[in-house]
């Protein structure tokens, strides 16, 4: 018993240094809306300099600490107006990566200068021993619970009763209302930057002691706070302190009664991580100024006589180049293969995973054990790798089910550093005997050597052949219907649900693809000696390849190769010893700093550019001759061949809730085929509320919602879409990464079951089917099918946005607010488009629209809805009539609009 409370005891120091650091992050996140995965290396930065103060420079203790204080500060606020103040119109992706450059730079720095040794630091806190309730426990750990407490006292009164509380709160629920009101966002987020990092200064220098002083032992805190700060909801300082100090007692019980399970107490973080996160499946919410713009993407077009001649090239270099530069080719080309799974899992399905290494050393762990312990060949055990992979892939994938962007990224980086502390720093798991690691011996492929010890040229060339082999998986993947299904789930998960597209399985499958090339990957990093040794596979790792592939271009298949080039040990170090002997120690830290400057300057990478100036160069000498994009014609296809499937939609005593607001008060209406059904009503009368729980958008409290003979209430989204429900949106949520083209291809794909993988062989696309190229035809895209859909105009894209939902070829097609914003010719048009879907295709309509007279112009029957409450059914002409339909529209609608 006095073990348990001594442990407790200790643990409540700890945790009391974990809830100080995660301060500093929610100080930093409430201040700027950014989520500052650099908190770790600016809390390592302050602890360096207190202790070069200190221990090597004669300057008092306290004064030194001051110091690392204000360096931690100044540190912070220059990564604010250097890094993410430039950084306000890029997409929250970028603004991740402006702080994970921050965090490349600042430990590449430190190790440059200090090494990643371990130092003992004496503290200055009193270390007497204390005896409370029996346990005996260090006075220091009573000191720091202090502090904590102490801290979080001021922090709460701080926001809650001073003016800069007050606008730090303004600007973290509205910049813009908080900035007409007189607030700088720009100023109170630099001094909570300041705050905020002068906080993990504080911490860093406070924990040394404790842990020693080490780059690595500083920056891996960053779980432990973030885990705390997701607690407290990143704005409860109470909580969050609550949330620290039991992650710490967990930790020091486990470390004192973990039954020798290797490495449970250090994944005790990512528990708690993953139960927040999991639980309350809800992302947080990232503010911008602007709204994102994600990086662009390349079309994964291969032009096979350029590729085959780069590839004889590559493998003549190969063959001639010395073992020392066959090496590097091998680590520039397995590097590469890493970010390629980047570039499918973040740069095509949008999903910011952090697990790259983590998933690279499983590959190497089972092919490892496959070789060793059952004699299989080089071939198999790089199969068994490969597909041993992904089911672990899957099972990182499935936090992106409830989550996605930062906090996908926070659970993959503790799920890769659970993995490697309990399985790759297990040595009862990863050595053999005589062995650092996994002994596998010399490798041969089908006979023949290619051991990296005795043939890296050979070594090198399967490598190179395999890099190429996966790249030319990746481009058919991206030019395919699962492209533009992985494509379109980026760009908007809610539009691509709409469209029939299952937004779960796109996850899972970008999640099984990314694995199954970063153990690749693994793998022949593995393989390249006698032993698989896990010390490369480090988790944290996977900033640093995150961050490289976005220097290369995350969109763009060329960006591996350029973003690998500025790694220790690739073909660039290698080179920049040839030019500057030594410069290749420096890779790290001149990757960081490109980063930075890629970011700021050009966020889509090196790719883009590269692309950009090559089709310069290739129209100059071969002129363009024709459209890329065929112009099918619709004038042969007739309506008939258009008609829909004849489903009626029936909606019963249909009701939503939002928390005790009752939104929608048992709405019942049918929509038959071949009617036009108008639903109005003042603002706030329920109208989207209704639409969102018809399509399952809005789980409805109660009521049925029939298609034909099928009850699809508690069908899902994209369930209902493939059904025959397909809509509109008021924000019209088109994906802006693709043409118009591929915008209705994205609808009218209807990929098979083994379509995810024989798109990887032979990427299927097929002629856009009749009743899309009647619908091209009838809204007028046919000169637009290849244009970017920023390029159109305000009303081509209200238009895109129907033609994209009738190419689904719905039964029933529900339009949210389709004439917003266009003119009155535009509107006229629009009814009569909307009156030809109804009687020419079959379709019934649900329309909600604000525009009376278009409602009462082209509508069979008229809903009107106040207050969630259906006030009247009937036809245009007896709408008009109702006097209960007067009252609800006085003081919303001139009375003349309803006359």
């Amino acid at each position: 018993m006095d073990d348990i409370l001594r442990f407790a005891l200790l643990g409540l120091g700890l945790g009391a240094l974990y809830a100080l650091t995660a301060h500093g992050i929610v100080l930093v996140y409430r201040g700027s809306g950014v989520l500052n995965l650099a908190h770790g290396a600016l809390g390592m930065a302050g602890a360096y300099v207190q202790w070069e103060l200190a221990a090597n420079r004669g300057v008092p203790y306290w004064p030194a600490a001051a110091c690392g204080v204000l360096a931690s500060a100044v540190l912070g606020v220059l990564t604010h107006l250097l890094v993410l103040r430039p950084l306000r119109r890029a997409s929250s992706l970028a603004r991740l990566v402006g702080t994970l450059a921050v965090f490349i730079v600042l430990t590449a720095v430190a190790v440059q200068r200090y090494g990643d040794s371990l130092q003992l630091v004496p503290g200055k806190l009193p270390t007497r021993l204390l005896t409370v309730a029996g346990a005996t426990v260090s006075e220091d750990r009573v000191w720091l619970l202090g502090i904590a407490v102490a801290v979080t006292g001021l922090l709460h009164l701080l926001y809650r009763r001073t003016l800069f509380g007050l606008g730090t709160t303004a600007v973290a629920e509205n910049e813009h209302v908080a900035a007409s009101l007189g607030w700088s966002p720009d100023l109170i987020a630099t001094g909570n930057w300041a705050l905020g990092s002068a906080l993990a200064g504080l911490t860093g220098i406070l924990i040394v002691p404790v842990i020693g002083l080490s780059v690595t032992g500083l920056t891996t805190l960053l779980l432990s706070a973030l885990a705390a700060a997701l607690i407290g909801r990143f704005s409860s300082f109470p909580v969050t302190l609550a949330g620290g100090l039991v992650i710490g007692v967990v930790q020091s019980e486990l470390t004192r009664f973990g039954t020798g399970v290797t490495g449970l107490a250090s994944s005790v973080p990512f528990l708690f991580i993953a139960l927040v996160l999991v639980a309350r499946g809800r992302a947080l919410p990232l503010r911008g100024t602007f709204v994102d713009r994600l990086p662009a993407l390349g079309t994964g077009r291969v032009r096979p006589v350029p590729l085959a001649l780069a590839v004889g090239a590559g493998l003549v270099l190969v063959s001639v180049s010395t073992p020392l530069w066959a090496d590097a080719i091998t680590s520039t080309l397995v590097l590469s293969l890493i970010l390629l799974s980047v570039i499918v899992v973040t740069g095509y399905a949008g999903q910011v995973s952090l697990a790259a290494y983590a998933l690279a050393g499983t590959g190497a762990f089972i092919a490892g054990h496959a070789a060793a312990d059952w004699g299989w060949p080089f071939e198999l055990a790089l199969l068994a790798g490969v597909l041993g992979t992904v089911p672990i892939g899957l099972l990182f994938a499935l936090p992106a089910v409830r989550t996605r962007g930062v906090n996908l990224a926070i659970i993959t980086l503790g799920l890769g550093t659970t993995l490697e502390a309990m399985v790759f720093q297990n040595t009862d798991l990863t050595t053999t005997p005589g062995s650092e690691g996994i002994a596998v011996g010399d490798q041969t492929l089908f006979g023949v050597s290619i051991s990296g010890v005795d043939h890296p040229q050979r070594y090198a060339a399967v490598v190179l052949v395999l890099f190429v082999v996966a790249t030319l998986l990746v481009a058919n993947v991206r030019r395919g219907r699962t492209g533009r299904r992985l494509v379109a789930v980026r760009a908007n998960e809610r539009a691509a649900a709409a469209l029939g597209i299952d937004v779960r399985a796109a996850k899972l499958y970008a999640f099984g693809l990314s694995s199954a090339i970063a153990a690749l990957a693994g793998v022949l990093t593995g393989f390249r000696s006698t032993s698989v040794v896990f010390s490369d596979f480090q988790s944290f790792d996977s900033i640093t390849a995150l961050g490289l592939a976005v220097i290369g271009g995350v969109g763009f298949l060329v960006g591996p190769l350029f973003g690998a080039t500025f790694a220790a040990g690739t073909v660039g170090a290698r080179f920049g010893d040839w030019v500057l002997p030594g410069l290749s120690e420096w890779m790290p830290l001149i990757g960081g700093v490109v980063l930075v400057l890629t970011l700021v300057g050009n966020q889509d990478g090196i790719g883009k550019e590269a692309g950009r100036r090559t089709a310069g160069v290739r129209h100059r000498l071969f002129p363009k001759r024709g459209g890329t994009v065929p112009r099918e014609t619709a004038e042969a296809v007739t309506p008939e061949v258009s008609r829909c499937t004849p489903l009626p939609l029936h909606v019963r005593d249909l009701t939503v809730r939002y928390g005790g607001v009752v939104a929608v008060d048992g709405l019942s209406l049918d929509v038959e085929p071949g009617r036009v059904v108008g639903l109005i009503g003042p603002n706030g009368a329920g109208k989207t509320s209704a639409i969102d729980a018809v399509t399952g958008f809005t789980r409805a409290a109660g009521g049925r919602v029939r298609l034909g003979e099928r009850d699809v209430t508690r069908v899902p989204v994209h369930r209902r879409a493939s059904a025959g429900l397909s809509r509109s949106f008021q924000s019209l949520e088109l994906f802006e990464d693709m043409t118009v083209l591929d915008n209705l291809y994205a609808a009218c794909d209807r990929p098979g079951r083994w379509a995810y993988l024989t798109d990887l062989v032979r990427p299927g696309s097929r002629p856009l089917p009749p009743h899309v190229l009647v619908a091209v035809r009838e809204f007028g895209l046919q000169d637009s099918l290849d244009r970017p859909v920023g390029d159109l105009s305000y009303g081509e894209r209200r238009l895109l946005a129907i033609a994209r939902a009738v190419a689904a070829a719905p039964s029933v097609l529900l339009l949210d607010e389709p004439a917003a914003g266009l003119s009155d010719d535009e509107t006229r048009e629009l009814a009569r488009l909307v009156r030809r879907l109804a009687e020419d295709w079959g379709m019934g309509v649900l329309l909600v629209e604000h525009d009376v007279d278009m409602v009462m112009s082209v509508c069979d029957q008229v809903v009107v809805l106040d207050f969630g409450r259906r006030i009247c059914a009937g036809t245009p002409q007896e709408v008009r009539r109702d006097p209960a339909v007067r009252a609800a529209y006085l003081g919303d609608l001139e009375p003349e609009a309803l006359a």
